[in-house]
C-alpha cells in the first residue's frame, strides 16, 4: 500500500471511500480478488481497511464461522474460512452483512484478514495515514484521576453517566450487567436514569438463564458471544427487535446500543445505553465510549472481583470470618483470643441414612440438614465456621456479654431439634446431637504455610465436640456445660462427666426435649 501523511480527524470519526481503477488482492502468486469497484474505510485509531465485493472474491469462502465481533458504527461482522487449493485459512475474510446506518456502503462487501493475503494492489490509489490523535475530555480525565475513588459500583455508575453529560453524550439510560462468582446470585444489574435520584441495582438468581425476558433480551444475545446491538429508534419497530426497545422507544429514546465489555477471565459482560437527543448518538461520542469500554470494564471487573471475594469468603468461611480475611487477617497467626459460646451440632444415624439412601439422595438429605441449621444459627447472630463430615461448627462471639452469647447458642440448638423433628410426611426424619460450651478461644488463622484455616481453637471448642458426642452415645438431644446452664430453662442436671481428650471431668446438663415431637429414632452412626 502507498500511503501518504494527510492528516485526518482528531475526533473519532468513520467514513467510507471509493478507490479507482483496479485493485488485487494476493495470497503468494494466487489471485484471491480483482476489482474495480474496491473501497477504503478510514477509522480513528485503526488502519485503513480494504473492501472488495464479494462477488469480485476468486476464491472459495466458507459458511460463517462461530466467531464474531461487534463495532456500534459496522454492526456484527461475520467471518468466512477461505480456500486457497487444499489450503484453508480460517476465518479469512470478516463482512456485515446487515450494517449499521455509518456503515451502509459496505453492505455486500468483505475485508482480507492479515494473514489471508500477502500484499494489495492498489494500482495509482494511494491512502491516506489513520488519525491516531488522542483521546481526550471530561470522560478521560475523569476515568484517569477520579474514577479510582469510588468504592461501589453503584456510585461508579452514577458518575460515569454523569461525566458522560458533561462530555456532551446525550445518554438518558446507561446499565452494566457484570456476572459474578456467587453460589446463589447470578451477577450484577446496574440500571442509572437520567432524572431518577438512586440507582436501581438487581441481582438476579441462576434462574435468570431460564427466564423469558431475559431469553428474548438485548444482554442475553451479547452476553453469549453473539456481538453488540446498534438501533436506530426513531426508525420504528422491526419484526426483529427485541421487546425493550418499544419501551425505551415510550420513553423518548433514539438511540440504543449494548456493547459486549470483556473481563480478563473472558466472561463477557453487557454495557448499554440509550439516547434521547433526536440525532441520536453521534459517531465521535459513540467511538469515545467503544474506545474507553476495556477502562470502563476493568473498574467495574474490580467491583465484582471484590464481591466476589467477599461473597466466596462468606460462603466458605461465615460472614464474620470472611470480613476479617478480607480486611487483611491473611497470615498464620493472625486473630483474636475472644470468650464465645461453641456449638458443635452432629447429624445422627448418618451411617445408616447413606446405606439407605444411597449417596445422592444422602447428599441432598446432608444439605438439607446443614442449610436447616445454618439458617437458625445466622437468624441468632451466630456463624458456621465449617462443616466437618455430617456435624456443623458454630460460633456465638460475646464481647461483653456473655448471658446473650449462652442465649444466642441456646436458642439455635433447641431451634434446630425443633425444626429437625417438623420433617414433611414423605422427607427422612433427622435428628442431632448438640453439645455447647463456652470459654475463651483463639478465633483465627492456623495451618500450614500453603493453606490456611480461618477457626477457632481451644478448650471450649473441644468440650463442645466432646459433649455432643456424650449426647450421641446416651440418646440426650443437647448437652451444655455449666457456663451454658444458666441460659437453660429445663436441664437435667448430669453431674460430672469425663470426657474423651479433655482433662478433667466436666459439669454438664442435658436439656429436656420433648421425645414425641420424633416419630422416627434414628440409629446411632
Amino acid at each position: 500500500m502507498n500511503v501518504h501523511a494527510t492528516p485526518r480527524a482528531q475526533s473519532y470519526d468513520i467514513s467510507i471511500e471509493p478507490l479507482d481503477g483496479k485493485v488485487e488482492v494476493y495470497r503468494n502468486d494466487v489471485l484471491l480478488a480483482a476489482t474495480t469497484r474496491a473501497l477504503v474505510m478510514y477509522e480513528t485509531r485503526l488502519a485503513p481497511a480494504i473492501y472488495i465485493p464479494r462477488d469480485d472474491v476468486l476464491v472459495p469462502l466458507g459458511e460463517p464461522t462461530e466467531l464474531q465481533t461487534f463495532c456500534p458504527f459496522k454492526g456484527t461482522a461475520s467471518y468466512r474460512d477461505m480456500y486457497v487449493g487444499e489450503e484453508k485459512v480460517a476465518n479469512a475474510v470478516w463482512s456485515y452483512d446487515t450494517p449499521l446506518p455509518e456503515s451502509a456502503g459496505i453492505r455486500g462487501y468483505v475485508g482480507f484478514m492479515p494473514q489471508a493475503h500477502t500484499r494489495i494492489e492498489l494500482g495509482d490509489n494511494s491512502l491516506n495515514e489513520g488519525a491516531d490523535g488522542h483521546v481526550s475530555g471530561p470522560l478521560v480525565d475523569w476515568l484517569m484521576r477520579g474514577a479510582a475513588s469510588f468504592r461501589t459500583a453503584e456510585e461508579f455508575t452514577r458518575a460515569l453517566a454523569e461525566k458522560m453529560l458533561d462530555h456532551g453524550i446525550a445518554v438518558s439510560r446507561l446499565s452494566v450487567l457484570a456476572w459474578s462468582l456467587h453460589p446463589l446470585i447470578a451477577g450484577k444489574h446496574y440500571i442509572w436514569e437520567k432524572g431518577k435520584a438512586e440507582i436501581s441495582t438487581y441481582a438476579p438468581t441462576y434462574e435468570i438463564h431460564d427466564h423469558p425476558a431475559f431469553n428474548n433480551s438485548p444482554l442475553r444475545h451479547v452476553s453469549n458471544g453473539l456481538g453488540g446491538i446498534r438501533q436506530r429508534l426513531t426508525d420504528g419497530p422491526t419484526d426483529t427487535e427485541f421487546p425493550i426497545m418499544q419501551e425505551l422507544r415510550a420513553q423518548g429514546a433514539t438511540d440504543y446500543v449494548a456493547m459486549p465489555m470483556p473481563f480478563s477471565d473472558g466472561r463477557i459482560n453487557v454495557l448499554t445505553m440509550s439516547c434521547d437527543h433526536p440525532d441520536g448518538f453521534t459517531t465521535a461520542n459513540l467511538g469515545l465510549i467503544f474506545e474507553c469500554s476495556a477502562v470502563i470494564g476493568r473498574y467495574y471487573e474490580v467491583f465484582m472481583q471484590r464481591e466476589n471475594a467477599q461473597s466466596l469468603l462468606e460462603t466458605y468461611v461465615g460472614k464474620r470470618s470472611g470480613a476479617r480475611v478480607l480486611g487483611g487477617e491473611i497470615r498464620r497467626g493472625d486473630g483474636d483470643e475472644i470468650d464465645a459460646a461453641i456449638m458443635f451440632c452432629d447429624l445422627r444415624g448418618s451411617t445408616r441414612l447413606e446405606e439407605e439412601l444411597g449417596r445422592a439422595s444422602y447428599i441432598g438429605t446432608l444439605n438439607r440438614f446443614f442449610e436447616t441449621v445454618s439458617e437458625i444459627v445466622h437468624a441468632n447472630e451466630g456463624e458456621v465456621l465449617k462443616f466437618i463430615g455430617d456435624a456443623v461448627l458454630a460460633v456465638f462471639p460475646a464481647g461483653a456479654d456473655a448471658q446473650t452469647a449462652h442465649r444466642q447458642a441456646m436458642t439455635s440448638a433447641t431451634e434446630i431439634v425443633t425444626k429437625l423433628a417438623e420433617t414433611p410426611e414423605g422427607d427422612v426424619a433427622l435428628d442431632c446431637a448438640i453439645g455447647l460450651a463456652y470459654g475463651r478461644v483463639t478465633y483465627g488463622n492456623v495451618g500450614s504455610k500453603e493453606r490456611l484455616d480461618f477457626t477457632v481453637i481451644g478448650q471450649a471448642a473441644n468440650i463442645a465436640a466432646r459433649l455432643g458426642d456424650y449426647g450421641k452415645a446416651t440418646g440426650h438431644r443437647i448437652v451444655v456445660s455449666e457456663e451454658v446452664e444458666s441460659a437453660c430453662g429445663n436441664c437435667l442436671p448430669l453431674g460430672e462427666v469425663a470426657l474423651h481428650n479433655v482433662s478433667h471431668p466436666v459439669t454438664c446438663y442435658a436439656v429436656e426435649i420433648d421425645r414425641t415431637m420424633f416419630r422416627v429414632q434414628q440409629p446411632e452412626s
